[in-house]
């Protein structure tokens, strides 16, 4: 048997990562009804249907009943959603949802939006960029005249380095030549292996290629590759620097595109590796920053996007200033 589905609320706000699925339902007045969670959105990986099932786990676990036949749950859906990287796939994903009968309206929103979103000062226009480094590496910028500079973000072949998958493979890369003669020395090799329990590169890689140590447990190399730089060491640090120098790059690029890199600007920083707040990356990008763009006045936020994936919802109906601050305030 369902769960009863309530009255509609205001938003259904919905934000997807390739790890996790939010969603919150929000009261008119801002106020956060329920709240669920799921597992990673990979549309590419599943294909649409199965993906946006995801969504719909999510609400269940918020006390939803996604097929429920009597009527939408939301005025409106504002889903921000990762692998959403084409406007192509946007329509795609948004017929698909709206398929599902959740809201009476639904806007889709690469999730790089969610967090400029939950990123711009209260009562702010929308202009700004945000550039989000977690798993992967991504930039989004916007102005109020609905313009926007966006980035394929689909891996190497859209010229993307970084994330913490990036990072962890180029600290592996290093780390094996290291160990073998082909490359430079750096503590690396020695720190990765014995973080997984290992005595060698070797048979680290071995054990990865094996499947002996889950794929799944590379994103904990990332957090090492830190403290390793923390270190000095000089390998690690340049890594680091060059990770800093793609955040700068994006957010410089995406100013530009948009006539933003003169004026005064939010550039909103996200993702766990930019929420970290590691010294060695956070001065490097607020030096490049200040070089390339020094009116970009810089923030980091570590409030859960699902935030911005309901204040974007609140824009969308027009509601109140009150509204979103309550949002805003439930989030911290």
């Amino acid at each position: 048997m369902g769960v009863t589905r309530p009255l509609p609320a205001a938003v259904l706000a919905v934000d997807a990562g390739n790890s996790k699925t939010d969603v919150a339902l929000v009261g008119p007045d801002g106020s956060v009804l329920r709240s669920g969670q799921a597992g990673g959105f990979q549309p590419f990986r599943t294909g649409v249907a199965a993906a946006v099932d995801v969504l719909a786990e999510a609400m269940a676990d918020a006390g939803l009943d996604p097929g429920a036949a009597d009527g939408p749950c939301a005025e409106h859906v504002s889903a921000c959603l990762a692998n959403a990287d084409f406007p192509v796939e946007e329509r795609t994903l948004a017929a698909e949802i709206r398929g599902r009968n959740w809201g009476r309206s639904t806007t889709v929103y690469n999730d790089t939006f969610a967090l400029l979103r939950a990123g711009l000062p209260a009562g702010a226009e929308p202009r700004g960029v945000a550039v989000v480094c977690g798993a992967g590496i991504n930039c989004a910028g916007m102005t109020p005249d609905g313009r926007t500079a966006r980035f394929p973000a689909v891996g190497r072949i859209s010229g993307d380095w970084g994330g913490g998958g990036g990072l962890a493979e180029e600290a592996l890369w290093w780390a094996a030549r290291a160990e073998d003669g082909r490359g430079e020395p750096t503590e690396l090799a020695r720190a990765l292996p014995a973080h997984f329990g290992q005595d060698s590169m070797y048979a680290l890689i071995e054990s990865l290629h094996l499947g002996r140590i889950p794929g799944g447990r590379r994103h904990e190399v990332a957090p090492l590759l830190f403290s390793v730089a923390a270190a000095g060491d000089p390998v690690a640090v340049s890594l680091v620097h060059r990770q800093a120098d793609e955040v700068v790059a994006m957010a410089a690029v995406a100013l530009a595109r948009l006539d933003l890199l003169d004026q005064e600007v939010p550039v909103v920083l996200g993702g766990s590796v930019l929420a970290a707040r590691h010294p060695q990356l956070g001065d490097r990008i607020a030096a490049g920053l200040a070089e390339r763009a020094p009116r970009a006045r810089v923030s980091v936020v570590t409030a859960p996007p699902v935030l911005g994936a309901g204040l974007l919802g609140l824009d969308a109906l027009g509601s109140p200033d009150g509204a979103h601050g309550k949002l805003r305030a439930h989030f911290g």
